[in-house]
């Protein structure tokens, strides 16, 4: 049998540097938004996972709008706040339902930025959890 080898590429550089400045301009990690809580900066956290598994557990002081109230103007005008970074969160690394949310929130004037690792890497990493 035979076996392929694939061909290592270089990246290129500047391309490199876009992608990651983009992306560190609309995600950030546990450890960030952390600081940015106790540090008193304008940021909501807004949990977009299904409100029973938000009243398990969730981030201290972070706002449940489901995906079932997206479409409910008065529920995002209550979640989200259009003069701070609105950081949303779901279940894990590879659920797409906060990268879904940040398209229609930001849609709809909304400045969003998608947590790293949503409530997995909160909860396993130690963070504080709310009940």
């Amino acid at each position: 049998m035979k076996t392929t080898v694939a061909k290592m590429r270089s990246p290129s550089a500047a391309k490199a540097k876009k992608y990651f400045e983009d992306r560190m301009a609309f995600t950030t990690g546990p450890v960030e938004l952390e600081r940015w809580v106790q540090q008193g900066q304008p940021v909501r956290v807004v949990d977009v996972r299904a409100a029973e598994d938000y009243a398990e557990g969730h981030i201290p002081g972070a706002i449940n709008l489901p995906k079932t109230d997206w479409g409910k103007a008065k529920a995002v005008k209550a979640a989200l706040n259009k003069k701070a970074i609105n950081v949303l969160y779901c279940y894990s690394q590879v659920c797409h339902l906060a990268a879904t949310a940040a398209v229609e929130f930001a849609k709809q004037g909304y400045p969003v930025m998608e947590l790293e690792g949503g409530w997995r890497w909160w909860k396993n990493d130690g963070f504080d959890v709310e009940k």
